[in-house]
């Protein structure tokens, strides 16, 4: 995305890639809508498309009169948290922030992880040190982490990769056998020697033993009703 659109990029902060998502910035609405129709017209030459269904427009209005800006500026201080006031906010309504911002930063990609046991735990402790510091509590209180979910209506966040890596599979095994991601399966390495020691953990692997932790078949992943009704996770 960077290199192909390297020639229509102006600075930062006017313009700003973060993987697949743009952001950009103008004095005007139609300036906005100049500059998307520029990106558009860029990628779809190179065989991408940008997606208009997922475009959000976000206005800051400035009155330009002392006192009103001066209004303004104080009103919208009143939403930015000031230091210790993000203490009283209630833990459920951290938790939401936290499902909506934080864990979804963590698990980008997590469909596709072939994860291990160690990945796992990593995440689990990263995860449960965000969760006790957003209630203001430390290992020293002895407080058990069930109960610190419950506080703030989180689920374990193992669970939650295993519904995003089934969701995935099932999305996977519904396309046609011609898509390039089925063509994938049915790669074979020629010429590769095995090396030494357990081999390693692949995607596939992972898979069954989802499916065997929730002790499912596969038409049952592929089924969105089943999917819904024995996978999905809530919290």
């Amino acid at each position: 995305m960077d290199a192909l659109t390297h020639h229509i990029q102006r600075e930062v902060s006017w313009c700003m890639l973060f993987a697949d998502d743009i952001i950009l910035i103008d004095e005007t609405r139609g300036g906005v809508n100049e500059r998307l129709e520029i990106w558009r017209q860029t990628l779809e030459s190179k065989g991408f498309k940008l997606s208009r269904i997922k475009t959000e427009y976000v206005e800051c209005k400035f009155s330009g009169v002392s006192g009103e800006t001066d209004m303004d500026v104080r009103l919208d201080s009143q939403v930015i948290p000031k230091k210790g006031s993000f203490k009283k906010v209630p833990p459920i309504l951290k938790g939401k922030f936290y499902r909506a911002v934080v864990r979804p930063a963590m698990m980008y990609g997590a469909e596709c992880w072939s994860v291990k046991n160690s990945h796992i735990q990593k995440v689990k402790v990263a995860e449960m040190r965000m969760l006790r510091w957003m209630c203001g509590h430390t290992r020293l209180d002895k407080i058990k982490n069930e109960d610190i979910r419950v506080k703030v209506g989180v689920v374990p966040i193992e669970d939650r990769m295993r519904e995003v890596r089934l969701r995935w599979f099932g999305r996977v095994r519904r396309r046609s056998m011609d898509t390039p991601v089925r063509r994938c399966e049915r790669l074979a390495l020629t010429g590769v020697r095995k090396g030494r020691g357990r081999p390693k953990k692949y995607w596939r692997e992972v898979i069954r033993q989802d499916l065997a932790r929730l002790q499912i078949s596969k038409d049952m992943a592929l089924d969105r009703k089943l999917w819904r009704a024995n996978i999905k996770v809530v919290g």
